[in-house]
């Protein structure tokens, strides 16, 4: 990743990436077995190949594999108006990290790089994924930075077909304890701080909430190397890769607790096709 956000909880703790060949056959076994719908995260999906690879992937994902949805997460920074040419197509949802409104914030928490504008940036890319046709989303992390703040008018302007609000989780390895690369104790909130977040925007009708306890399990998480990622125990325990025992095997210890997917509102019109946007 390009940033550096201080309560990150998928930390790059190798370099390693799939060949393309590689994790196409990956994401074809992840179709037969049932999948429809994908989400790129990183890390910062953009970085690789300046976009390509995750572009290649969405491609793929779209024309080969015919997911009803396809979608990435990414803190914007790296994309160009050329991907969208490229591949906005294919693209059913690009959701976009921004944690503050006040850039000052946004550099306290590590969400930024130089002297690149985060908010302006955003709004952008808002316009980008008009113009070609993209959902837009926002996700937000609350932590001890921001949970005082009054994002309404932003967020109204923005307008976004699905605003995330993550209340900031401690994951043993990643962002707490001794493997960490990360030390996010000091951004925690309480469930009551968080609370007070959620009824200070109550009116916005996108806004879709993730506190710790519906966050943790409700996720199929894969890592670089196709490993299902186990967060039940407060920390990631990778299953054995899927390219070498098959999905069903893997996705026993993967950890995932559906009906929690279910409850915190996994399941919702995830396809741009049967979104009605005024784009």
């Amino acid at each position: 990743c390009n940033y550096k956000c201080g309560f990150c909880f998928h930390t790059a703790k190798t370099s390693f990436v799939l060949p393309l060949e590689e994790a196409e056959r990956g994401l074809a076994m992840l179709k037969e077995a049932g999948m429809e719908k994908i989400n790129f995260s990183g890390g910062e999906p953009f970085l690789q190949d300046r976009g390509e690879y995750v572009g290649k992937l969405v491609q793929f994902c779209k024309q080969e594999l015919k997911l009803p949805s396809v979608s990435i997460v990414s803190n914007g920074s790296l994309i160009r108006e050329r991907w969208f040419k490229k591949y906005g197509e294919y693209l059913d949802i690009l959701a976009i990290s921004c944690d503050s409104f006040d850039e000052n914030v946004n550099v306290l928490i590590g969400r930024g790089q130089g002297k690149k504008n985060h908010v302006e940036n955003l709004h952008k890319l808002r316009q980008w994924c008009r113009e070609y046709g993209v959902a837009f989303k926002i996700n937000s992390v609350i932590n001890r930075f921001n949970a005082e703040e009054d994002m309404n008018e932003q967020i109204k302007a923005l307008n976004p077909v699905r605003w995330k609000v993550f209340q900031c989780l401690l994951i043993e390895g990643e962002n707490t304890g001794e493997d960490a690369l990360r030390e996010a104790e000091k951004f925690v909130i309480s469930d009551e701080d968080f609370e007070q977040f959620l009824d200070r925007h109550k009116d916005i009708s996108c806004l879709v909430p993730e506190s710790n306890q519906k966050m943790r399990d409700s996720y199929l998480i894969l890592d670089e190397y196709m490993r299902f990622l186990n967060c039940r125990n407060g920390r990631k325990e990778p299953s054995k890769s899927i390219l070498d025992v098959g999905v069903e095997a893997a996705i026993k210890v993967s950890g995932f607790d559906e009906k929690m997917f279910l409850n915190r509102g996994g399941k919702y019109v995830w396809s741009k096709a049967d979104m009605k946007l005024d784009w």
